[in-house]
């Protein structure tokens, strides 16, 4: 199953770009809020060298890959999703 994770802060205005973009598109998505899950800062961190970097996002694409990006563009949302 296809689906899109963003792991973001209140905070962060690429994050709110994003949101924005993908609800415009129809895509949806689950927000995990950085700042009330500490397991899921580990996580970013961990794929970020570890560093707190927003909006990292986790892409399962139609085939069942997945793919994590830091701050990505909605093109290379929808790529990942359409793999």
């Amino acid at each position: 199953m296809s689906g899109i994770t963003m792991y973001s802060t209140t905070w962060c205005g690429y994050c709110t770009r994003l949101k924005g973009q993908l609800t415009r598109e129809g895509l949806g998505y689950n927000e995990i809020n950085i700042e009330e899950s500490p397991e899921s800062a580990q996580f970013v961190e961990s794929v970020n060298n570890g560093n707190q970097v927003v909006p990292t996002v986790v892409v399962v694409g139609s085939s069942g890959a997945e793919t994590v990006m830091t701050n990505p563009s909605l093109a290379q949302v929808k790529k990942a999703l359409a793999a």
